[in-house]
This record gives C-alpha cells, structure tokens and sequence, in this order.
C-alpha cells in the first residue's frame, strides 16, 4: 500500500479517533467537557469490547488505534517542595489539571486469511512524566493497559468471512476511540457485488462497521469505525484542520471561536495543547480560508417544483406546479400518495443509516419532484415511537420510489 493511501486512510480514522474529545468553547469549565463522551470507549462504564465481521480474501494486516488516558497533574513549587493544585499561572501563561489523550498504535501481521484463528495480546504500559514550567511542574501519569484482539475466519465460497473482536481486559483503564485499520482486498459491506450479498448478509456487527476507507474504486483498505461512515470517506477539502465537535460545521466553529473574549481563550488555551492549537487556528485564518468554508453545497435534495413553461422559478405562482399533499407516483403500477403504506428497501444509501430501515413499514407523507425531475416520497416509519412527533414538525425520510413497496390498500 502506498503511503498516500495510508495518510487518507489515517487521516479519517484520526477524525474518528479524536471526535468528541473535547468540545467547544474547549474550556475544562464547560459542561460539556466535564462530562467528556466519546465513541469506542471499551470498559468504564462501556462494555468491553467492540466486533466486526467482513468478507475478504488473500492476507490482512490490521492496526488498532485508541486513546489511552493520561492525568495530568498541576503542581506549584513552595518552600517545602510541590503542591498538587487545579490551575497555575505565570506571565507566559496558564496550566490546568486536566485529563489528556495519548494516541495508542499497534500493528499486526501480515496474516493469510484462509483458517486464520489467533488470540493477540494488546499491551501498553503506563508512564509517568514530569514537565517544569514556570512556578512548578506538571506531572503526567499513564496507568497499564491490558487487551487482547482475537481473529478468526471461516469460508464463504470462494470468500472468507473474518471476525474481528477487540477486547480490553483491564475495565478501569478504558480504551478511548477504538478502531481498526485493516489492509488487504476487501468487498464493501454496504454495495456488494451479487456473488457477495450472501456472505455479506450473514456478517454481524457489534458497536462498530466496516466501511472500506480508501479512494473510490479501491478495496485495499477497511476502517472498522464506532460511528457510521459510508464507504470511502473523506475529510472535506475546505477544512484547515481538526475542531473534534463534529455536531457544529467548521465555518460554524470558527465563527465561534473568534467571538471567544481573550480571557476565554486563555482558558482553552490553558485547557489541553489540541485546544491551543484550534484557537491559534482559528485566530490565523484568513479571509481566504473563511470563504472556502461558506457557501459548498454537496448532493443537493432541494425539492424545488417543476415550473410550467413561461413562469419563472421564482414566482409565487409556481408553487401551484405540484401539491405534495396530494400529488402521487406510481410503482410497481400502484399510485402512491399521502396516507399510502409502503415497506422500504433502501438501495442508493443516500444517507449511511438507510440500512437500518431495510424492511421496515412506513407511512407516505408526501410526494416531491425535485429540480431534476426525480420524485422524492417522504415517510414516517411506523414502529418509530417518535412517528407522530416527526410527522407533526415535517422531519421525515426520503426515498426514490423505487426503493419503495406499496403494502395494502392504497389511498
């Protein structure tokens, strides 16, 4: 593997690794970084492991990658030596006791696949180190962490099924943002070709999936990633770099930052060296950078009607051109409207948790014809317990027609 491909690889497993690490206004006051969360966090109050099957053939090489926890300690100097405290300040600047995250990396393999069945220690040892700065010192402590990552395969064909589980042994020392980086020729999980659906179909998964994380056209790299991705993921090309709280968009963000007082930034600052660095970030973008931000529109879904002949697209009246409320579409020869019940089989995966709707009943809402002339049917899922709340402020899923089959009597 070339190691371009391995820095894109690195770089969205990274953007996983640190999501929710800390999150704006990246101060150890906020709420939300007292009650830090992240996803793939194996022991503490988590369970202990995460699994993933997938379908490949020939030989894997695996990484697994977490944060350990690191305490660092505050201590100011006095006559009769150092006095742990919550925060230190000099003219240069302010240190805070604060829980870091230190990136764990460790490779295995190259495996062949075929009758793979192996139980690998994960081992990382704890530390302590001791920074001087003015007025005192900070001292960081890493406890031990023990875990294990078991690997097996089994045939599927000419295929083999492999499952992967990591595990972390040691409950009190939790393993921070767990993944998988995995090399090798892989069949994507998500739009498998025909001779894989059955192998893929029988794959499990347990608090995390396997996507396939190199560029489009390319199965040599797997990311098995506690958050749900699509395949081939990326990081947008307009982000200067990473902001961790993933709830907010970049442009957003900054925007945010730079309205933080100096005191505020002092406080990130004094926070964890990650938040330093996006306040300086932030402070050091040009106008340039700011614009790249605004303004990038991705797969649009605007359900803009069809204009009749003579009216511009702008014109009230050109709202009268459909009425989604009543409007239908046929499939399969049956009109579908409002009221219509319809099972989903979502097969475009226009958005990563489509999968999980596979099958379900939903009731139409509406039917839309965007810009380009597609028809777009909206629905509420029927065992949602949140159904009528949806359908009650319009949050609703879209689906092409034909990833929809018309159930009962129709309206």
């Amino acid at each position: 593997m070339s190691e371009a491909a391995w820095e894109r690889a690195r770089t969205i497993a990274d953007a996983v690794l640190y999501e929710g690490y800390l999150l704006y206004p990246y101060r150890a006051d906020s709420m939300k970084n007292v009650a830090r969360f992240q996803w793939g966090v194996l022991g503490g109050d988590e369970p202990d492991s995460i699994a993933a099957q997938f379908i490949c053939t020939g030989r894997i090489t695996l990484c697994v990658r977490f944060l350990q926890l690191q305490h660092r300690g505050v201590e100011r100097a006095g006559p009769g030596g150092f006095e742990p405290v919550r925060e230190l300040s000099a003219p240069s600047r302010t240190w805070l006791t604060w829980d870091e995250g230190i990136e764990c990396e460790l490779p295995f393999g190259p495996f062949e696949v075929a009758g793979l069945d192996q139980t690998i220690p994960l081992n990382v040892p704890g530390g302590r180190d001791v920074e001087p700065v003015d007025g005192g010192r900070l001292v960081r402590t890493r406890e031990p962490m023990t875990g294990e990552l078991v690997v097996r395969s089994e045939p599927e064909g000419d295929l083999w099924r492999v499952t992967l589980t990591v595990r972390n042994r040691d409950v009190a020392q939790p393993m921070i943002g767990t993944h998988v980086i995995a090399e090798g020729e892989f069949v994507s999980l998500l739009e498998p070709p025909p001779e894989a659906e059955a192998a893929v179909a029988a794959c499990t998964q347990h608090r995390c999936f396997p996507v396939l994380a190199g560029k489009p056209g390319e199965h040599d790299l797997l990311l098995i990633s506690p958050i749900i991705l699509y395949d081939h993921p990326e990081v947008a090309e307009q982000s200067e770099g990473a902001l961790f709280d993933a709830t907010e968009i970049d442009e957003i963000l900054t925007l945010r930052v730079m309205t933080m007082t100096d005191e505020e930034k002092a406080q990130a600052r004094a926070t964890d060296p990650r938040a330093a660095s996006i306040i300086d970030q932030c402070d050091a973008m040009t106008p340039e950078a700011m614009q790249r931000l605004h303004g990038t529109l991705r797969e649009p879904h605007s359900l803009i009607p069809e204009v009749p002949d003579g009216i511009d697209w702008w014109d009230p009246f050109a709202d009268n051109a459909v009425q989604p409320d009543s409007d239908a579409v046929l499939v399969n020869g049956v009109p579908v409207a409002k009221g219509s019940r319809v099972r989903l089989h979502p097969s475009r995966r226009a958005d990563a948790q489509d999968l999980f709707f596979d099958g379900k009943t939903a009731r139409v809402t509406s039917v839309h014809e965007d810009v380009d002339g597609h028809k777009h049917v909206a629905v509420v899922v029927e065992d949602d317990p949140a159904a009528d709340l949806h359908d009650w402020y319009g949050r609703y899923l879209y689906f092409a027609p034909e990833e929809v089959e018309p159930i009962g009597a129709q309206p």
